[in-house]
């Protein structure tokens, strides 16, 4: 029966059902074979509204959006690029940390290539850069910043898998910083094996870009210094960065209007945050009944038979999680995958904290795999270019993005160093 169900699962999700629909069908199918009342789902939904934590989904949405208008994206690339610039490759790395930053404040891996790919792409092409190499890296740097504070995923994460918050945004730091690096340093040597020119390092022009992005820069370490130094909670902290942001834009920057701007942006983000919330509690009931049957204990015993040690589960886990990553949007696999793969991990002793960094790893370098990740269509539209044509130019960044997941993956400690003095 447990099969049947899954089938049917995948085949609403190909048919285009809606998400949310064709899970809360395959939950409630699974409910009623299994006896339960339907008000477990109900319950589930009760429990979801009633989650202090998740009220700050909404508020770093908006904080996103909100972001995402005006001239914030220009004035990130202008200091990035006065810091940077005079790198060989140097725009290239540029366009890494810009597109980080951006993703990471923001939430949405979509938003970042639209928002900045028309900025940085003729920029690279502009300055010699190969476009082969240009569409790939802004292709690959579209959810670089997904392991960041205040990234989303990360709070959705730990909401569902009742993992530390705190200890997520805090664990993810080295890793995120190893994915940025690596490719920094690969558009470096592309850069001095191509011979690029490179600016003078200007210290006027330094200071001015500063200036002019001293009021946005600060705001994940804002974030962290706030939730660390046990000023304020998660929710704390985004309730405060929401008026923060407001000032900026409608006072500081007068980049919006809050008679009209504000409510349209806080309409579109609340119909993002509504998506997220209803493919949420059809996705707690499922759990329920995957629970329910023993589905967790029934894949381990299964798994128990042919891998027997944590190196191979985690190998598995991984390629697992890629064929996720490219199938399903991050939040909708946080909330249908988690639940499934957290038992398993604790039978082969997998770390909780290190289990949600190999995750948001995964899905994040899901995003570019071919051949349906979702950064490849988006920057397909926003290039016009042809999809194949992504799939060429990213394919060395996803090499490099690949041996950095194995290292995250096989080298516990990058994850877990940090936390380890939360404790």
């Amino acid at each position: 029966m447990i099969a049947t169900i899954v089938i049917l699962l995948i085949f609403f999700s190909l048919s285009g059902l809606p998400i949310f629909a064709g899970i809360m069908a395959a939950a409630m199918l699974g409910l009623h074979t299994s006896g339960v009342d339907f008000s477990a789902i109900a319950i589930e939904v009760f429990r979801l509204a009633n989650a202090p934590v998740l009220l700050a989904v909404p508020l770093f949405t908006f904080v996103g959006y909100l972001l995402s208008e005006g001239h914030t994206s220009r004035r990130l690339v202008r200091f990035s690029r006065s810091l940077f610039g005079w790198l060989p490759g140097g725009l290239g790395v540029v366009a890494l940390v810009s597109s980080s930053f951006f993703t990471a404040i923001t939430g949405a891996t979509g938003v970042t290539i639209i928002a900045l790919g028309g900025l940085l792409l003729p920029a690279l092409i502009a300055e010699k850069y190969r476009e082969h190499f240009s569409l790939g890296l802004v292709t690959a740097s579209g959810s670089l910043g997904l392991l960041f504070p205040p990234s989303l995923p990360i709070i959705l994460y730990g909401f569902v898998s009742g993992v530390s918050i705190e200890k997520l945004f805090i664990a993810g730091l080295l890793p995120g910083i190893l994915i940025v690096g690596s490719l920094c340093l690969f558009s470096i040597f592309m850069g001095r094996k191509w011979k690029l020119e490179t600016p003078p390092f200007s210290v006027s022009e330094f200071l001015l870009s500063l200036k002019e992005a001293a009021w946005e820069l600060p705001i994940p370490f804002l974030i962290l210094a706030g939730i660390y130094s046990g000023f304020c909670t998660a929710t704390e902290a985004a309730s405060l960065t929401v008026v923060y942001v407001l000032l900026l834009k409608a006072v500081v920057f007068r980049e919006l209007r809050l008679s009209s701007d504000v409510p349209r942006i806080m309409l579109a983000s609340m119909k993002m945050v509504g998506g997220i919330m209803i493919v949420l509690g059809a996705a707690l009931g499922f759990t329920n009944y995957l629970v329910d049957a023993f589905v967790p204990m029934r894949i381990f015993e299964f798994m128990k038979g042919m891998i027997e040690s944590k190196i191979a589960f985690l190998l598995v886990l991984n390629l697992f999680l890629l064929l996720v990553g490219c199938m399903m949007d991050i939040f909708s696999a946080i909330l249908v995958v988690v639940p499934l793969i957290i038992p398993l991990a604790e039978k082969f002793q997998v770390d909780p904290v290190h289990l949600g960094v190999i995750f948001l790893a995964n899905l994040g370098i899901g995003y570019n795999t071919p051949p349906i990740g979702l950064n490849l269509f988006i920057a397909s539209t926003r290039f016009e270019r042809p999809v194949v044509e992504l799939y060429r130019a990213t394919v060395p960044f996803l090499l490099i993005l690949l041996l950095t997941l194995a290292l995250i993956t096989y080298w516990p400690p990058l994850s877990l160093y940090l936390p380890k003095w939360l404790t």
